[in-house]
């Protein structure tokens, strides 16, 4: 299944992207994610790693693609036997940027996860 969602606020594009680059910087707007561990400060393909979440969740990471110059990105993740690909963009917006992301997976993860990703994308893109 795949499915979606997006989220429009007044940070500038540059630095909504510069969150989404550097994996540090991840738990600042994603409430689910506590802290994550990458081979490398920026996101670039091959970059590997893990995201840690509530109750000792831990996912597993690679990024697939980057695209600096159209801020999209996109990264596959594993969750014990299931995989999800998952894409990302920034774009400007009248109200400053707006940023969304695709996503595939099992139908019933999707259902769980887009919830929680709504809230992140809305801080991503409202929180100075």
């Amino acid at each position: 299944m795949e499915a979606g969602t997006r989220a429009h606020g007044p940070v500038p594009a540059a630095q909504v992207w510069e969150r989404y680059a550097v994996p540090d910087r991840w738990p600042t707007w994603a409430p689910q994610i506590s802290r994550v561990e990458a081979d490398a400060a920026r996101i670039a393909p091959g970059v590997t790693g893990l995201v840690h979440g509530p109750l000792g969740l831990r996912v597993r990471f690679t990024i697939v693609e980057v695209d600096e110059q159209r801020r999209t990105w996109g990264w596959r993740v594993r969750v014990g036997p299931l995989t999800l690909r998952l894409w990302h963009g920034v774009a400007l917006h009248p109200a400053g940027s707006e940023t969304w992301l695709r996503a595939r997976g099992p139908a019933v993860v999707l259902a769980a996860y887009l919830p929680v990703a709504r809230i992140a994308l809305h801080r991503l893109v409202t929180r100075a």
